[in-house]
């Protein structure tokens, strides 16, 4: 394999104690990293890097590990303009706005659908994403929910089975008999086609015994529970999630004494999702509280169409730091080691040798410019497994 070195690279987050200083994201200034096919193959100070086939010269931008989108619903059709030009004007967000999207998934063909996942991965990526969690949900039947998650398979994979998004209006008159398709026929279709099991356990969505049962019966199947929890009020979601042990509870806008120890006890990580909390005026989720609980917290972007249409980490990360007590640094570890923990996975969110070779270049010579500069595009140069890509 031909190998690349990327050189001057003016301050590197490792993310990694292995290398750098004794911050929180191991720091290397006046770095370089050797990339060899998919994985970084060496990491240290640009003057002591060894030879290799081609040579990129940062310029002295910072760099900083691929972002690690943890959840996001990309398999969707329609638009929801409407609804959110209702809640700025001062409408309440409820979870019922997912329908109009449903009766539009179902309506598009394939085509469609997988198109609109590409731009919105491309969009995402060109923003320095460079892994990404998708789930299906926006179909509600088995049919639907199976081409969803085989859509999204073509694309990542991290891909989680969300039957349980919503009761569909067909249902509505016997959520029982849903749940039963959900932990039954639909599950079996989907489960060889996705890595993980979410539910929205809210009110409006699934009780606490209708997310036990998803959970359980997905996990019977191999696949990883995650939990979209407390996100409109305090519920049984968090809890759940750290009983289960499951990936991760997200969203986590609403918590208790006890949903805060339940985290910080737990191997759960707590995946706070901001662009929810700008597009619907919710009150922000407290970072700090969870941080200084010894919670582990990830970032992510929520992108969807009707509560959080943003594909843009750098954008999370600039709320995070103004509104929910992060500093420069916890926010960019979430939004990378975080977000690889909240996937289980010890090949992204890192650099390091043997790591996933996804780098980001910014035009900035730090990452605090992340936060420093909102809506600036500062992404200037995109490595995804050792591709350079944008």
């Amino acid at each position: 394999m031909s190998t690349t070195l990327i050189t001057h690279i003016g301050s590197l987050v490792t993310n990694d104690p292995a290398f750098g200083d004794d911050g929180p994201l191991h720091l290397i200034e006046d770095a370089a990293v050797v990339i060899e096919g998919e994985r970084y193959a060496w990491v240290g100070r640009a003057a002591d890097a060894p030879a290799a086939d081609t040579v990129h010269d940062a310029e002295g931008r910072a760099g900083i590990p691929g972002f690690v989108d943890s959840h996001s619903h990309l398999v969707f059709a329609g638009d929801r303009t409407a609804e959110f030009n209702a809640r700025m004007s001062g409408q309440a967000y409820a979870a019922g706005g997912i329908r109009t999207t449903v009766a539009a998934t179902r309506a598009a063909s394939d085509a469609e659908l997988e198109a609109n996942l590409s731009r919105h991965i491309a969009e995402a990526l060109r923003q320095g994403t460079t892994t990404i969690e998708v789930k299906s949900g926006y179909g509600l039947t088995v049919e639907d929910e199976v081409r969803a998650l085989r859509i999204a398979g073509r694309h990542t994979d991290d891909v989680t089975y969300l039957g349980a998004h919503i009761v569909p209006p067909e249902y509505a008159d016997d959520p029982a008999g849903y749940v039963d398709l959900v932990t039954g026929e639909m599950l079996d279709a989907c489960a060889p086609h996705a890595r993980w099991v979410d539910v929205f356990c809210e009110k409006g969505a699934f009780d606490e015994d209708q997310a036990r049962a998803v959970l359980t019966a997905g996990i019977a199947q191999d696949l990883i529970a995650r939990v979209h929890a407390n996100q409109l009020g305090h519920g049984p979601g968090v809890q759940l999630a750290v009983e289960l042990g499951a990936a991760s509870a997200d969203h986590c806008t609403h918590l208790t004494d006890a949903d805060v120890d339940a985290l910080a006890s737990g191997s759960t990580v707590a995946t706070l999702l901001p662009g929810a909390e700008f597009s619907t005026r919710a009150p922000w989720p407290d970072a700090r509280r969870l941080l200084d609980a010894g919670v582990k917290v990830a970032l992510s972007t929520d992108c969807n169409p009707g509560s959080s249409y943003t594909s843009s980490m750098p954008f999370c990360i600039a709320l995070a730091v103004r509104d929910m007590g992060m500093t420069p640094d916890e926010a960019l570890w979430a939004a990378t080691a975080g977000g690889a923990a909240a996937l289980r996975s010890t090949s992204e969110g890192r650099v390091a040798p043997g790591a996933h070779a996804d780098l980001v270049l910014l035009d900035a010579p730090s990452h605090v410019h992340l936060a420093y500069r909102p809506g600036v595009p500062l992404v200037t140069d995109v490595w995804r497994h050792g591709i350079k890509c944008a």
